[in-house]
């Protein structure tokens, strides 16, 4: 079985919403990485000229490669990726080999068939 790895950076207020929206769309689980920085277009300063870092979330979603386009799509209208330059990003990366994921698949099959 084929695998993509899904990748969003968003802000923290949008991860509930957007880990929702995978589950229902397919995905079985996500790996939360909390407290990420990042930077956008343009650098922000504040007080005293020390740059504003915004705090993002990471989220990882391993996919069946068969349904990772209706997860990217229901990813990014839950997290409104293309409405400004500061929504987030996500992106799709092709998975040569995992393990462990038995029950994964098989719960898959059963509440989400194809």
């Amino acid at each position: 079985m084929k695998f993509k790895l899904i990748m969003v950076f968003v802000d923290e207020d949008k991860a509930e919403s957007v880990i929702d929206a995978a589950r229902q769309a397919g995905a079985s689980g996500a790996t939360i990485i909390g407290n990420a920085q990042g930077q956008g277009l343009k650098r922000r300063f504040g007080l005293f000229g020390l740059e504003v870092l915004g705090l993002r979330t990471v989220l990882l979603f391993l996919v069946e490669a068969r349904r990772a386009g209706a997860v990217m799509d229901a990813i990014a209208e839950a997290a409104g990726l293309d409405e400004t330059a500061e929504t987030g990003v996500a992106l799709e990366l092709d998975v040569s080999r995992a393990t462990g994921l038995k029950e994964h698949i098989a719960m898959l099959a059963r509440e989400h068939p194809l």
